[in-house]
Formats: structure tokens, C-alpha cells, sequence
């Protein structure tokens, strides 16, 4: 089933090299969700849930790869409404970007609005197992897009299963230090929310046949985090900054493993 003969050959290795560089930057979307998600758990075991919700992440990602025949039937229109005919795939990124929406605008209206302090806006914290559950089932919607990209990209499987291999043991790695990061800084916090509403358009913009090239996106997302960047290097801290609402205030930051 693997044929590891690209990796004998130059234009094998370029096309590793080619698009494990594609499959990191498609995973940006996937690790701005997981520092928020994780976020909603104690920080004793967010390590463990980015751990386990990309290792899931990455199982099913290569079980998409060896089963490209099927995938390939997600492209083909279910049904049709005004003359525009819509596949499982648009379904699954209509799916997906409604839910990233609706969940920024809750996380940030529960940050911004609610005081946790208080024993009447008090609600139980999210379990480990739901968070980790929607991590796995917004990885699906990630992975239909990476998995088609690099179907598209590649022809040896090998290539295409390493090449994804590559770029979830990246995310592994930047995972904790992007996650702590974004916790420790509130306008960043919001700016991330920003950035999975923008997703979500995104998402259901492409489900509805109205494509829009991910570079203007990322270019977007990378102007305005340069922008946050440099205001946290140049802004004089002389009071501390805001702290928003949520479930784990006053208690010990995340750790960055």
C-alpha cells in the first residue's frame, strides 16, 4: 500500500517538502480553535486534552488518506436548492462554520459579559470529554479541506501521509506555547475569537459555492496579529492589563507543555 520509492527521489522529497508547508499553514485555523477549546478546562489538563485531540486529529486525517475513494463521493452533489447543488462536503463546512461561529460569539460574550465570580452566572465547567469531542469533530471539517489539498497535490500515498504526519507533530509542538500565550494576553484572547468568526465565514462562504482564496485570510489574520504584536511590545505597562471573565480566574496560568 506504501510505496516508498518518492522518497528515493528529488521531486518526492519536494513534494514532501511542498506540502507539509501547506498542511502547517491549513492548520492554523486548527490551532487557533484548540487554544480556545482548551482554554475551557483546567490548566492541569489542557496539555493532555491538545495531546489527545490532535493524536485523534491525526488518526483520522491519515484513515481519510486510505480511504480517498470515499472521499472522493463527498464531492458529489446530494441535492440542489435555487439551482445550486450542494455535496457532503458543503454540508460538513456549512456545518463547521456555523458551529465556529456560534461558538466565538458565545466565548466572547462569556468573556466579556458574564462575571464568573458570582454565584448566580456560575455554570459547570466544560468535561474534558466534550471539549475533546469538539476538537475531534472540528478537526473533520479541517482535515476534509487538508486531506482534499493534498489528494490534489500529491499522487503516492506515502508522500501524503507523511507529509500530514509532519504537520500534526508540528502542531503538537506549538500547540502548549501558542495556547499559553493567548491566555496570558486578553486583547489577543479576543483577537483569536475574531479569527474563528472569520473562519467560520469562510467556511460557509466556500459550503455555498462562493470560494474565497485562504491567502487573503491568512494575510488578514497575520496584519492584524503583527499589529496586536507590536502594541504589546510598545504599549507602557504600567497598570496591568484587563482581565476577562471565565470559569478559571485567579488560578495558575496554563502550562505551556
Amino acid at each position: 500500500m506504501f510505496d516508498l520509492s518518492p522518497f528515493h527521489r528529488v521531486d518526492g522529497w519536494i513534494s514532501l517538502l511542498t506540502l507539509t508547508a501547506l498542511e502547517v499553514v491549513l492548520g492554523i485555523d486548527n490551532l487557533v480553535f484548540l487554544s480556545i477549546m482548551t482554554g475551557k478546562l483546567p490548566p492541569e489538563r489542557q496539555p493532555l486534552a491538545r495531546r489527545l485531540g490532535l493524536g485523534l486529529a491525526l488518526v483520522m486525517r491519515v484513515l481519510l488518506l486510505l480511504a480517498m475513494s470515499w472521499l472522493i463521493t463527498l464531492e458529489k452533489n446530494l441535492f440542489t436548492v435555487f439551482g445550486e447543488g450542494f455535496s457532503g462536503r458543503d454540508l460538513i463546512l456549512i456545518g463547521g462554520g456555523l458551529f465556529l461561529g456560534g461558538e466565538a460569539t458565545h466565548e466572547i460574550f462569556d468573556r466579556m459579559e458574564v462575571d464568573h465570580s458570582s454565584d448566580q452566572s456560575r455554570k459547570p465547567r466544560a468535561s474534558f470529554g466534550a471539549v475533546v469531542t469538539q476538537i475531534v469533530l472540528l478537526d473533520l471539517v479541517f482535515s476534509v479541506d487538508s486531506v482534499i489539498t493534498a489528494v490534489g497535490m500529491a499522487r503516492a500515498l506515502s508522500i501524503m501521509v507523511a507529509a500530514v504526519v509532519i504537520a500534526v507533530g508540528v502542531m503538537l509542538v506549538f500547540a502548549g506555547p501558542i495556547s499559553a500565550f493567548v491566555e496570558r494576553h486578553p486583547s489577543l484572547k479576543i483577537l483569536a475569537l475574531s479569527f474563528l468568526l472569520l473562519i467560520g465565514v469562510v467556511l460557509v462562504a466556500d459550503g455555498m459555492g462562493q470560494h474565497i482564496p485562504k491567502g487573503y485570510v491568512y494575510f488578514a489574520m497575520a496584519f492584524s496579529l503583527g499589529v496586536e504584536l507590536l502594541n504589546l511590545k510598545l504599549r507602557a505597562r504600567q497598570t496591568a492589563p484587563v482581565k476577562l471573565h471565565g470559569p478559571f480566574e485567579g488560578e495558575r496560568p496554563a502550562p505551556e507543555a
